[in-house]
C-alpha cells in the first residue's frame, strides 16, 4: 500500500510530524486496510458526515474501545478552502489520522484515479491497493464499525498478505509444531494409562 505514497510527504499526529522515508510510509500504511477521505471542513456534508467517521475510526482504533488496533489507517485528501481550514479540522480528528499536505497536487491525482465527484467520500482500498469499496459513506452511515469486518473478510478472501506478518509466524510455527505436540500428548497420556493399569494388576 506504501507504493501509492511512494515519493510523497504525508502529514501525522494532526500535522506535527511528516512521514517521507519508505521506512515510515511502510509501517504506517502496508498490511491495512485504508481508507481514503476525501472532505472539506467548510462543506455541510462533510461536517455531518465528519464526527461519523471519527467515531466509526476511534471505535477500531482507540485502545479505550479495543483490545488491540484493527489494521485500518486514514489519509485525509483535503477539499478545504485554506491551509488553517484544514489544520483547524485535523485538530479535531483523531491523532492516527494521516494527511496529504495541504495544496499538494497527488490529491487532484487520486481524485481522477478514484473517480471522486463529489464529498464526502471514502474509497476502501485494500493492502494490495485494489478498491474494496468505490464510496463507503453511506455504509459506515448505516453499519457503523460491523461494516469493517466485511472489508476484513474481503480483503483476506481476495488478498492473503492481509494478515500480519507476526500473526502469520505465529501461525506457523503453530502449524509445523502442533502435530508433533499432539502426538506426543497421546504418547504420554497412552503411557500413563498403561502404567495405571499396570499398577492395577500388581495391587491384591
Amino acid at each position: 500500500m506504501s507504493a501509492l505514497f511512494a515519493g510523497k510527504v504525508l502529514k501525522a499526529n494532526r500535522e506535527e510530524d511528516e512521514l517521507d522515508t519508505e521506512r515510515e510510509l511502510r509501517g504506517a500504511l502496508d498490511n491495512k486496510v485504508l481508507l481514503l477521505y476525501f472532505g472539506s471542513g467548510q462543506c455541510p456534508r462533510c461536517r455531518d458526515f465528519a464526527p461519523l467517521l471519527k467515531d466509526f475510526f476511534q471505535r477500531l482504533t482507540d485502545e479505550f474501545y479495543v483490545e488491540r488496533s484493527r489494521q485500518l489507517v486514514l489519509v485525509y485528501v483535503s477539499r478545504d478552502e485554506t491551509e488553517e481550514q484544514q489544520s483547524a479540522f485535523l485538530r479535531s480528528m483523531p491523532r492516527r489520522w494521516l494527511a496529504l499536505p495541504f495544496g499538494d497536487t497527488f490529491g487532484r491525482e487520486l481524485e481522477l484515479r478514484f473517480a471522486v465527484s463529489e464529498v464526502p467520500a471514502v474509497v476502501v482500498l485494500k493492502p494490495s491497493g485494489d478498491v474494496l469499496v468505490a464510496n463507503a459513506v453511506e455504509e459506515i452511515q448505516r453499519m457503523g464499525p460491523k461494516c469493517f469486518q466485511n472489508w476484513q473478510e474481503a480483503a483476506e478472501i481476495l488478498d492473503r498478505n492481509f494478515r500480519l506478518a507476526e500473526d502469520f509466524d505465529n501461525h506457523a510455527r503453530r502449524s509445523l509444531t502442533h502435530p508433533l505436540r499432539r502426538l506426543k500428548y497421546k504418547l504420554d497420556k497412552d503411557k500413563d494409562r498403561e502404567e495405571g493399569e499396570e499398577e492395577g494388576e500388581e495391587d491384591p
